[in-house]
């Protein structure tokens, strides 16, 4: 077995109980699907009503996999997972930014709003409000910022080609103001 490669669990006594009842129907009935909800209610039903000298063959083949699983898992070696930050794949600080949802260009513009009506409070709070004030927005409203979201996506595709071609994103597009009027780029 590979370093890693977990081995596989223990099958039960009832399991091997109705794998063996499933071989058998499949013997008297080969064109036939199983629906396994009434065959699976029928098994337990019989498993039921059998002695236990009856279920000492399954036991025995349950037990015999019990000890395989113990000796598989007694040389088993996990692999070493990352764990935290490490596991996350570390992301290019040269790749563009990814492009803004109109709603997310509507909370660039209401959250000093909101965070002035509400005083002291907590992000989820603002996060909220913003939620709802989005909702309550009319069709024209948002085309607004749809339109923003279409903008931006467009830079986004662009510098993504230019990235994956050269490797390096274009400069980023020029700030706006509370008015949308673009500022220089610094």
């Amino acid at each position: 077995m590979a370093k890693g490669d977990k081995p596989r669990g223990r099958t039960s006594a009832y399991a091997y109980f109705v794998q063996t009842c499933r071989e058998e129907y499949k013997k008297m009935h080969p064109n036939e699907n199983v629906v396994f909800a009434e065959f699976s209610k029928k098994c337990a039903e019989r498993w039921k009503t059998m002695n236990e000298p009856e279920k000492q063959r399954f036991q025995l083949m349950a037990a015999k996999d019990k000890k395989r699983y113990e000796d598989e898992m007694s040389t088993y070696v996990p692999k070493e997972a990352p764990r935290g930050k490490a596991a996350r794949k570390e992301k290019d600080p040269n790749a563009p930014k990814r492009a803004l949802s109109a709603f997310f260009h509507f909370c660039q513009d209401e959250r000093p709003k909101v965070r002035a009506e509400l005083g002291q409070s907590t992000v989820g709070e603002v996060a909220k409000q913003l939620g709802k004030k989005w909702q309550e927005c009319t069709g024209e409203q948002k085309s607004k910022y749809e339109q923003l979201a279409a903008k931006d996506k467009q830079r986004y595709e662009l510098e993504m080609a230019a990235y994956k071609n050269g490797g390096v994103a274009p400069p980023a597009p020029p700030k706006r103001d509370e008015n949308n009027d673009e500022i220089e780029s610094e």
